[in-house]
């Protein structure tokens, strides 16, 4: 009997469904893994099918909060991957205020919003908190 073996994500809300390309400013690294590329040149490539969680903590999703909340997740999987050093949390931080004003955020909840992660995410970036994967078989043996 064939079978398929697939993952059940965890936590997740939004999966991404064409690339997304974005210029971060993060050189000097050449990062490939499964779902997110970083160039030596800083440009950032979020592959179709990336998984993430939006808004966190006592907030909430908006249109002007999408795209940062996905490059700063990406940023955050590659610091908890050690793509990247932990020292580049604080600019990630920043990149999340930086696109969420330029689309369209209110100024105070942008800055609400990277003062929050600052303070409180930190234990996101940490390698090992990676939400759990289950390999799952169909049909059953």
């Amino acid at each position: 009997m064939k079978q398929i073996y697939y993952i059940k994500l965890k936590g997740y809300k939004y999966l991404l469904k064409r690339d997304y390309f974005h210029n971060i400013g993060i050189k000097g690294f050449d990062v490939a893994t499964s779902y997110l590329e970083l160039s030596a040149s800083g440009l950032l490539r979020i592959k179709a099918s990336y998984a993430w969680d939006g808004a966190s903590g006592p907030t909430f999703d908006t249109k002007s909060s999408m795209r940062g909340s996905l490059v700063h997740d990406a940023l955050y999987q590659m610091i908890r991957l050690k793509k990247i050093p932990v020292s580049y949390r604080r600019l990630a931080d920043e990149i999340l205020e930086a696109i969420c004003l330029e689309d369209g955020m209110w100024r105070i909840r942008a800055f609400l919003w990277e003062r929050g992660v600052r303070r409180f995410a930190g234990i996101f970036a940490r390698p090992g908190s990676e939400k759990p994967e289950e390999i799952l078989c169909a049909p059953e043996d």
